[in-house]
């Protein structure tokens, strides 16, 4: 094997020099021009991650392509999305509850899991993307699963032949579990269908936000900038979807039915999808890099196979890399050497039985790869906390709405538009965000964008821990008013001098919460992610979103558990609501957000980010580099 050695000037790089430090790894270095071929990937394209068009040819005059114009066709399909996401998540409980005659709490619970699974799985999406497809037709077939799912919904909420007999059934037969339940293979069809629009989202929510990011030059000195307000952009649509779910969908369901409403999500998909391929060849797109999790994989059994050798056993001291700016993974620049978690670093060391087997033998930057994904989990982990608070209220203050008036002036507006209220508020905050947080915070932390993303994640958090706990400071007002006015056993009828506007204190808090730390989140797991892995990167965020959703269904679980009693007294979060003590739950939750918060602090704290520059040129030639 033709290589050339790299090492400091005042060390020699042959077995048995003495090393004085663990860190001086990062400046020796085996380079060979035979490792390219041993991974079977001779490039011909620049290093890096060169934008392509979708023929995956360079891209020669960037201008005709990217951008603002570009972006905006990628925001329609996410507006839309997010529009069927929501409408599913606040329509589908009510039709389970009204038209299918399941019990309400299973009901939320199905609902719950739908939203979780519909997030975590975007873990898969991410993959395919990275590893095969590409962030394009992953998002293109997808979408169309998606797409097909909705229609089932619609056919479900049309058809009869799809719903039990609702002859007979009011509002008292459904209270006392009275009326015809769905059939067997009825509720099957339906679970089926809404899995299918979980499934469909499951590619387009990790490849959404980073495709959209793609189609900036991260060359260019506006890039950063370019960048904040993209991500910014980016979750006003996202809002913008919600709103609409919250208020036109409601309004066609309570007017022209669940079938109707359903229909209006699914034409709201069939035009996205037509405005995303139509934007196909302004699109910059990025080479897919191989299977990230083969990669991973790797590495873990290099080093765990050589464990027990010592940096000097090798037949250099030092790791091992490519030479020049190319790297052995396709679409990605070579990352540079850190000294967190050694242990894995003995992957990238070259021991004389290796040979050219990726299996025992790693790059630097493939190693780096590894390191990278395991220092985000930290932080997208923090997060999970933030969206069981928002799972729960999507349900619980729902119910906490059924109990109060609902008017607006002579306007009556239905229960289920209260969620618009957060989305409202992002909205708000989001128009604003540039001329008046950033100069405010910038002030405050010297950060010429206001704040890190980092400190955007921190602060949402710590509002979410407000937004909590007035909840519960409420909740037990609003549960001592039922009862001292008569209204403990009516939980189904609306107390005429207890406005349900007091929820929106929390509710607006809880939207300030989102722009911080989700907004701050995918730009952070966007800039942070390796140049092959930015799909899997964004759907840490996702899996975030999902596994609170679970979060929240097992918590429930336990603490209706916990709080019956064998004599049959209320649970916590009995149905009744005003026997019920959602106070103490949301007390629960500010305990949890506060202890989660002390957490993220921490790995913060200690959190070093990456030190490549994005705005870098790229460097084409094959010349040995010290890391």
């Amino acid at each position: 094997m033709d290589s050339s050695e790299i090492r400091s000037p005042a060390e020699g790089g042959r077995l048995g020099t003495p090393m004085s430090s663990r860190k001086k790894l990062g400046i020796h270095f085996i380079e060979s021009e035979d490792r390219r071929m041993a991974f079977g990937r001779g490039y011909s394209t620049p290093a890096g991650s060169t934008p392509v068009d979708i023929h995956g040819k360079s891209i020669v005059d960037l201008s005709k392509t990217g951008g603002w114009i570009a972006a905006l066709f990628i925001f329609g399909n996410e507006m839309a999305e997010r529009m069927a996401y929501f409408g599913l998540s606040v329509n589908m409980v009510a039709f389970m509850f009204y038209v299918m005659h399941r019990p309400f709490s299973s009901s939320s619970n199905a609902v719950n899991n739908f939203l979780g699974i519909s997030q975590a799985s975007s873990v898969l999406g991410g993959f395919l993307a990275d590893a095969y497809l590409g962030r394009y037709w992953t998002i293109a077939i997808f979408t169309s699963i998606y797409l097909a799912g909705l229609a089932g919904i619609t056919l479900c909420a049309t058809m009869t032949i799809f719903t039990p007999k609702q002859e007979g059934c009011e509002q008292l037969a459904l209270l006392l579990g009275e009326c015809e339940a769905a059939k067997p293979w009825q509720m099957s069809y339906l679970y089926t269908v809404l899995y299918m629009t979980a499934f469909g989202a499951a590619g387009i929510r990790p490849c959404v936000s980073s495709f959209g990011a793609d189609q900036f030059d991260e060359r260019s000195k506006n890039y950063k900038a370019h960048l904040d307000r993209f991500f910014n952009f980016f979750y006003l649509s996202v809002t913008v979807g919600a709103i609409v779910a919250f208020t036109v969908v409601v309004y066609v369901q309570m007017k022209h039915g669940w079938g109707a409403a359903f229909g209006c999500l699914a034409i709201a998909m069939g035009l996205s999808n037509m405005l995303f391929f139509i934007g196909t060849p302004l699109y910059r797109h990025r080479l897919p890099g191989g299977s990230p999790l083969t990669r991973v994989a790797q590495v873990l059994v290099a080093a765990f196979r050589k464990r027990n050798a010592p940096f000097g056993s090798g037949g250099f001291v030092g790791l091992y890399e490519l030479p020049g700016s190319h790297s052995a993974i396709k679409g990605s620049r070579k990352i540079p050497h850190t000294d967190h978690f050694s242990f894995l670093d003995k992957a990238a060391l070259q021991l004389k039985e290796d040979g050219c087997s990726p299996w025992r033998l790693c790059t630097v930057t493939q190693v780096e790869e590894v390191k990278i994904l395991i220092r985000l989990i930290p932080i997208a982990a923090s997060t999970i906390m933030l969206n069981v608070v928002l799972t729960e209220y999507l349900t619980l203050s729902v119910q906490q709405a059924y109990t109060m008036n609902t008017h607006l002036g002579h306007l009556k507006l239905p229960v289920t538009c209260m969620p618009v209220f957060p989305g409202l508020s992002i909205f708000l905050i989001l128009s604003l965000y540039y001329s008046l947080f950033v100069p405010l915070f910038r002030r405050i932390t010297g950060h010429p964008h206001g704040a890190s993303q980092l400190q955007r994640v921190g602060i949402g958090l710590a509002v979410s821990i407000v937004s909590v706990a007035w909840a519960a400071v409420f909740e037990k007002y609003r549960r001592e008013y039922a009862v001292q006015h008569g209204f403990e056993s009516s939980f189904l009828t609306p107390m005429p001098n207890l406005s349900a506007y007091w929820l929106l204190i929390q509710y607006c808090l809880i939207g300030v919460a989102e722009v911080f730390c989700i907004v701050g989140l995918l730009e952070f797991l966007y800039e942070e992610a390796p140049d092959a892995m930015k799909s899997i990167g964004s759907a840490y965020a996702a899996l975030a979103g999902g596994l609170g959703c679970f979060a929240a269904t097992i918590i429930n679980t336990i603490v209706k558990s916990a709080t019956t009693t064998h004599n049959g007294s209320r649970s916590w979060l009995s149905q009744n609501i005003n026997t019920a003590r959602f106070d103490y739950f949301y007390w629960l939750l500010t305990a949890f957000s506060l202890l989660n918060f002390c957490s993220f602090l921490y790995f913060a704290h200690t959190y070093q980010y990456r030190t490549t520059p994005h705005n870098a040129p790229h460097d084409d030639h094959n010349t040995p580099t010290i890391m």
